[in-house]
């Protein structure tokens, strides 16, 4: 990478902290954003705490604490927005994927932000973000668009539609929405179908459903028509999907046969497509998988602040993913722009 190009990711970085943080760089400071945003990147590429390798945690998590969670929603949603101008996603007819992440907590889990856990590892509780990433074929660029905050007791539905309020003026078009099994949910499936948004969700296994496919011949499949009733505020809605039967399935990848079931408001289903349209979701996971390699560990409770660094470290993922991935593995993009942070760090310095 080119100093220049090395210099842009970096202040992509700094804008987004300069904003979350409400941090004015025009003004004189002792620590300044760029400090903070290598200081950052540093821990990043170390996979390890702030305070291990700079003395800014204490003014860092000054500044995080003093700010608000949506300023870092909206930093986050303004750098998506630029990646979207730039690559031309406005004109495209996207898939979208949503689905929860979370991050380990080891200690005593107290309060509605940090989600009990097993304890098995000694992982106690989760801290849960609810992401909205794009997976179509279309879009070279498979990265999470935006990440919010979710607590215990949430309202599966308003999170949802909070989230993709905020991503859907990317796009003239979104064609369909991919759901995992946990989403499952008679409320999100009205809301959904109410709002014209074409979902996609597969279902979990139930007594009922199985016997549909004991019924079934193997590489069979089929559509039924499936009428539910919700009641909200004291009122009964009714409405009707499509539940999608595909019976011993064989996948390439694994080399073993599997039965599906998906819940769909897409009429006239392509039976052919709609496992390969599902797995598209899949490549979330991956995404996932690399910002682990970006690390930055913390031991706060405090959602806010375990946001922020979430946040942060999923931007320098998807910078990576939009402008870096074919120049540079995701490793070396990290050692490089820590190199580049350092020398920042020791001119102020000087």
């Amino acid at each position: 990478m080119t100093r220049v190009r090395i210099d842009h990711a970096f202040e992509t970085l700094r804008i987004f902290l300069d904003r979350a943080l409400g941090i004015d760089s025009s003004q004189k400071q002792i620590v300044s954003g760029r400090q903070l945003t290598a200081a950052l990147i540093s821990a990043a590429s170390h996979n390890t705490y702030v305070e291990t390798v700079s003395n800014k945690a204490d003014t860092l998590n000054r500044h995080i604490k003093s700010s608000l969670t949506s300023m870092g929603t909206h930093a986050y949603l303004e750098q998506t927005e630029r990646f979207a101008r730039i690559k031309d996603w406005k004109t495209k007819k996207v898939i979208l994927a949503i689905d929860y992440t979370d991050e380990d907590f080891y200690g005593n889990v107290q309060g509605f932000d940090i989600h009990g856990w097993t304890g098995e590892h000694g992982v106690k509780g989760k801290f849960k973000f609810l992401t909205c990433s794009i997976v179509s074929d279309e879009v070279s660029e498979k990265i999470p668009l935006l990440s919010i905050p979710i607590k215990i007791g949430h309202y599966k539905s308003q999170v949802i539609f909070y989230l993709l309020s905020l991503v859907k003026p990317l796009f003239d078009e979104i064609d369909l929405i991919l759901f995992d099994r946990g989403f499952y949910d008679k409320d999100l499936m009205y809301e959904l179908k109410k709002a014209n948004y074409r979902y996609l969700i597969f279902v979990p296994k139930q007594p009922d459903k199985q016997e549909i496919l004991y019924g079934l011949e193997n590489n069979d499949h089929i559509a039924i028509n499936n009428e539910f009733t919700i009641n909200k505020d004291k009122t009964n809605y009714h409405d009707e999907n499509y539940l999608v039967f595909l019976k011993n399935i064989f996948c390439r990848k694994t080399e073993e046969c599997y039965d599906w079931v998906f819940a769909t408001n897409v009429e006239n289903v392509a039976f052919g497509d709609i496992i390969t349209t599902y797995k598209k979701r899949w490549s979330i996971e991956t995404g996932f998988r690399v910002q682990d390699e970006a690390t930055i560990k913390c031991k706060s409770k405090d959602l806010q602040t375990r946001y922020f660094l979430f946040l942060f470290t999923q931007l320098l993922q998807s910078d990576w993913m939009c402008f870096y991935k074919d120049e540079v593995s995701f490793k070396k993009f990290l050692i490089e722009l820590d190199a580049f942070g350092q020398r920042i760090t020791k001119s102020t310095i000087s």
